[in-house]
This record gives C-alpha cells, sequence and structure tokens, in this order.
C-alpha cells in the first residue's frame, strides 16, 4: 500500500495546483467582459453573497470543520454512530377508536413516530387509554397536541398512563406540542396568560427525560414565507425566550433546555436548508451554554421537520411530489429528529389514504434504498456546505441579537415588529412571483397545458401559487377558454425565442395557446388567428422588423382580438403612438398583466 500511495503522490506531483487568482483570470476571460459579480456572484435573499466556487482555503478559516458528530456545539449531529431519524405522521384525533386503528394500520407500514391532534373537549384518561390502546410507547415516538390551557391535565394524563404501564423512562420518546407564542403570534393575545403554566407542565415530565412539552413552531413562519435566516434567527429568539421564562420562575437550565422542542419549516432550497439546521444545532447549543446546564447533552437542539406547504400547489399537483422529496432529502442529510413529509394533495383537501401511503413512502425510499440514514453529518467538509452553513449561521445571529435588543421575542411578538418582518417578505416574494423572479414550476412556469381543476380548490390563500391558481381557475369558470394565437413573422430565431417565451407565458392563465411555424405576411398571420378563434394575437418577430409588421399587424386586426407584441422593442414608444399598448417581455409583471387581460376579456 505505501508503493501506491507514493505512486498516486508523484502521479498529482506532474499537476501544478492553480492559484484562486489563475481560477478568476480565466474565468474572466470565458466572461469575455461581462461583469464576474453580476453574472456569477449570488446574492441570496438572505442577506449574503455565494461565490461560484471555493477552495480549500475557504473553508479552513472556518471553525465548522473542526466539530465532531455528538460532540458540543452539535453542528455535526446530535448521534456518533448513524443518522437515524424518525418517521412521522399526523393524525386527527377526533375519535380515539378511529385514531387508534389508523395508529395501528400505519405502524405496520413504515411510521415509527405518531402525532395525536386531540380537540380540547376529549381530554381524559379514557380518550387517551383508547387512544394508546395496542401501541408500545417504549418502542415509538409518540407526540401529541391539543388545547394550550388542557396540556397540564393532557400532561399528567400521560405520565400516569406510562407510569401504569411499567414503561422505563429512560425509553419514552415523544412530546406534547404546548406553546402559546404561536397562538399570540395568530393574533391571539389572551395566549400570554398561559405561559404561566409551563413550569407545571416541565414538573409533570420531568422523569422522561426524552419527552418534550415545550414547542418552538416556527414552521409557522416558514409556511408565511420566511425565507431561511428568518425562521433560524426568530426560532432562536423564540426558543431563548422561553428557556428565560423558565429559568426566571425556578426550573433548571439543564431541564428547562431537555423539555424544548423545534418543529421547522423546510422550504425548496437544497443545500441551503442541509446548511440551516447545522447552523440551528450550533447556534442553539451556544445560546443553551450560556445558561450553564449540567452537561453539553442539554445544548442539543431536537428538531422534527416538516416539509413546506408555502410552495406547494393545486394544478400539476404531483410536482409536488418533487418539491417535498428534495425538502425531506435536506432534512435527512442535516441530521434532524423526525420528519413529517406533507402530502401533495394538501393543498387542495384533506390528504386521503394514497397520498399518505406515498408521503411515508419518500422517507422510506431515503432510509431503506438510498441510505441515507447510515452516514451522519454527509455534507461536513463540503466547502459549499460549510462556507452555506457559517454564512446563514452569521445572518440568523444577526437577526437574534436585534431581537433581543428589542426586549426578545415575546416583546417583539407584541408590539408586532415579526408579523411584519414576516409579512413584508411574504409580499415581497409574491410580487417576485408575479413577476417570475421565483419561479413555481407547473403555475407561473411551464404549466400543464391542458390540465383542468376537476373541482380542486385551494385551502390556503397564503401560498406562493395561490394568486395564480385563483387567476387559472377563474379563467375555468368562463364560458369560453380564451385563444391566444402566435402570429410568427420574420427572423426565425427571435420569432420561435419570443413564441416559445409567450406561450408559457399566457399559458400561466389557463388560455388555449396555438403556436405557429411562421407567415409570409402579417395578413397571413391575422386570418389564420382569426380563422382560429383567437381572442389574443401576439406578435412574435425581431426587434428591428417590429417597427415594420407590428403596425401593420395592428392596422390589419382592427380590434377583432386583442393584440400583443412579445418583447420590449426600442421602437416600444413609436409603437404606442400607434394605439399598441401591449407588451409581454421578461421585465413585466406577468400576474399583473394576466389579470389585465382577463379583465379584457371580460373574466373575473
Amino acid at each position: 500500500m505505501d508503493s501506491n500511495k507514493k505512486q498516486n503522490e508523484n502521479l498529482f506531483a506532474e499537476f501544478k495546483t492553480p492559484t484562486t487568482q489563475e481560477w478568476l483570470d480565466k474565468i474572466e476571460v470565458d466572461l469575455k467582459g461581462a461583469d464576474f459579480q453580476k453574472r456569477l456572484v449570488w446574492r441570496t435573499p438572505e442577506g449574503f453573497n455565494v461565490q461560484p466556487f471555493y477552495r480549500r482555503e475557504d473553508v479552513e478559516k472556518l471553525d465548522t470543520p473542526n466539530a465532531l458528530p455528538g460532540e458540543f456545539p452539535f453542528v455535526r449531529g446530535n448521534k456518533k454512530n448513524d443518522n437515524t431519524w424518525y418517521i412521522r405522521q399526523e393524525i386527527d384525533a377526533e375519535d380515539a377508536k378511529a385514531a387508534n386503528a389508523k395508529a395501528l394500520d400505519i405502524l405496520n407500514k413504515g411510521i415509527d413516530s405518531l402525532s395525536f391532534s386531540i380537540p380540547r373537549d376529549k381530554v381524559s384518561r379514557e380518550f387517551v387509554e383508547q387512544l394508546l390502546e395496542g401501541i408500545y410507547c417504549d418502542i415509538v415516538e409518540v407526540n401529541f397536541s391539543t388545547c394550550k390551557r388542557r396540556s397540564v391535565e393532557l400532561a399528567q394524563i400521560l405520565a400516569d398512563y406510562f407510569e401504569a404501564k411499567g414503561y422505563d423512562k429512560e425509553k419514552i420518546v415523544g412530546s406534547i406540542d404546548w406553546d402559546p407564542m404561536e397562538k399570540m403570534l395568530k393574533g391571539k393575545a389572551h395566549a400570554e396568560e398561559v405561559l404561566k403554566l409551563a413550569p407545571a407542565i416541565i414538573d409533570t415530565l420531568k422523569d422522561y427525560p426524552n419527552f418534550r412539552c415545550v414547542s418552538v413552531n416556527s414552521l409557522l413562519l416558514n409556511n408565511s414565507g420566511a425565507y431561511i435566516t428568518q425562521e433560524l434567527g426568530y426560532a432562536l429568539a423564540w426558543g431563548n425566550e422561553y428557556m428565560q421564562q423558565l429559568t426566571e420562575a425556578g426550573v433548571e437550565p439543564t431541564l428547562a433546555a431537555r423539555k424544548i422542542k423545534f418543529n421547522m419549516g423546510i422550504s425548496e432550497n437544497y443545500f441551503m436548508e442541509i446548511a440551516k439546521f447545522r447552523a440551528a444545532r450550533l447556534l442553539w447549543a451556544q445560546i443553551v451554554k450560556q445558561y450553564e446546564p449540567k452537561c453539553d447533552c442539554a445544548c442539543k437542539m431536537c428538531v422534527n421537520a416538516v416539509t413546506t406547504e408555502y410552495n406547494m400547489t393545486i394544478f400539476d399537483a404531483h410536482v409536488n411530489l418533487l418539491r417535498s422529496q428534495t425538502e425531506t432529502m435536506s432534512a435527512a442529510l442535516a441530521g434532524v429528529h423526525s420528519i413529517v413529509v406533507t402530502p401533495f394533495d394538501a393543498a387542495y383537501e384533506t390528504p386521503d389514504d394514497f397520498s399518505e401511503r406515498i408521503a411515508r413512502n419518500q422517507q422510506l425510499l431515503l432510509k431503506e434504498e438510498c441510505h441515507f440514514n447510515k452516514v451522519v453529518d454527509p455534507g461536513a467538509g463540503s466547502y459549499y456546505v460549510e462556507e452555506l452553513t457559517t454564512s446563514i449561521a452569521k445572518e440568523a445571529w444577526k437577526l437574534f441579537l436585534a431581537t433581543e435588543e428589542k426586549g426578545g421575542f415575546l416583546a417583539a411578538i407584541k408590539d408586532g415588529s415579526v408579523q411584519e418582518d414576516i409579512n413584508a417578505t411574504n409580499e415581497k416574494r409574491h410580487t417576485l412571483a408575479a413577476q417570475r423572479r421565483e419561479f413555481i414550476l407547473g403555475t407561473n412556469q411551464f404549466p400543464n397545458f391542458n390540465e383542468k381543476s376537476d373541482g380542486k380548490q385551494p385551502l390556503n390563500t397564503t401560498r406562493l401559487a395561490s394568486e395564480f391558481e385563483a387567476l387559472r381557475l377563474a379563467t375555468e369558470k368562463a364560458e369560453k377558454q380564451p385563444v391566444a394565437f402566435m402570429l410568427t413573422i420574420g427572423n426565425l430565431v427571435w420569432r420561435q425565442a419570443r413564441a416559445q417565451f409567450s406561450t408559457n407565458f399566457l399559458a400561466c392563465a389557463g388560455y388555449k395557446v396555438i403556436d405557429n411555424l411562421g407567415f409570409q405576411t402579417v395578413e397571413e398571420g391575422v386570418d389564420a388567428a382569426l380563422e382560429a378563434g383567437a381572442d389574443i394575437v401576439v406578435i412574435c418577430s425581431s426587434d428591428d422588423e417590429y417597427a415594420e409588421y407590428a403596425p401593420a399587424a395592428f392596422k390589419y386586426l382592427d380590434g377583432r382580438a386583442m393584440f400583443v407584441v412579445a418583447g420590449a422593442p426600442a421602437c416600444a414608444e413609436d409603437l404606442k403612438k400607434e394605439g399598441i399598448e401591449h407588451f409581454i417581455h421578461v421585465k413585466v409583471n406577468q400576474l399583473e398583466t394576466l389579470r389585465l387581460f382577463n379583465e379584457k376579456l371580460g373574466i373575473k
């Protein structure tokens, strides 16, 4: 082996290692004078730059690669030997017997973490006993949520139940989702009074070291459009608020920290989500350390990750499977405690057995076939992932400190600054989607032209796709499906490119689009459009030729259909003087333009 190693060393010695400057010089040559910063450096919405390449010298200055799995500050995960996570499914426990039957069924199909949502008026010993009948709580993770005011009662019922069953307290893993501050974010001001119940809940479950009962539900922020650093920064402040309140109420810091659980969202940005969860563990460990717990184990962050609903769509809904699969991969590779995959049809109906089965199998695929549970922190050492981890940590920490300076997370909720910040981001993202600067596959980019909603109605108006979906649903309900006709003429390259762009642009509103190979004259094109029943005629040509073709086509059409120019030619102002008012190109607001077209077509 020594001879082979020496041979390899000699082989690589023949190649000179290029310097960073040499790489940059080569890139500048390839860019042919284009601005490197504008063309290749990505300015993320989270507020930092991402370079097109990283080298060893970049990562050598970072601290994260020096950490070890299972050791403080846990950036590389809480586990040392594997990357096993719980596959969790949510169950509506309106009826104890039915919920129990469903739980027993899915436990035989790969689920090892159950989450029961119990109505406030059903909290009782009899209900819990029937709900958990036949479920071995020392083998399966069990999670519960109910009315925040009745959570102390539920905690006592569970503690008594576990005791009666003779379970080993160390083997009970799970949680009660108790988070009054989430209620306050939703506008329930009175929830502040419920915060005083925290010490009682913890005291009831203090003998169960792996059962958590105080939640940080930053999933709410994620589903409201928050950027990654916003969700993380506020989640840290959220958790710290609970740590402060608990310790001030006399709860020992180690116990307090070990009772807090984070329910976080997973957005579509694959590598940045991997980095987010790594950065989250790093920063939370540092925060808890300041409370001087008895052991570093209390500094471990317990995260249940849930795929986001924010980017889900009702049209081309099976694309939601692709979104949630990459999101699940991010969380799994990042080493979270448990994962919930939101079924692909959740945007428009109560998930059925089929969609729930697919959601389970998405995780089983990663475990059983891809072996994601075998390797601890596979992203470690990656120059890109390490840089992202550090960059996200820095930006999230800034937000955490800014929140603390305002008096902490509770004070920030009460003065509305958290809500204002997230709402502003949500509004910005909707604008970007309207302008197609943020893509929603199948909605504002590459729609399925022939798909019908088949009665689907959006459940959540804050989703990124909701405004486009409302537009398309309105088109579907119209007496006649509008027809958009591509009048392609002139330069072959330009007319094809603009016809393709316009087809994609207009199909997002549910219009029937007719493309063409090209016409010899504008009169021939207009006649063909009218024969096809066109409501919109889009002329597609080159900028230079528009000065001739566009006025002639507009005049010949003579108001018999809406006339649109594909592009933003230099002669646009002259064309407007001729009476042409509609132009579609990459800089227009797609959503507002399509709304205007619908209005002119009499579609409401």
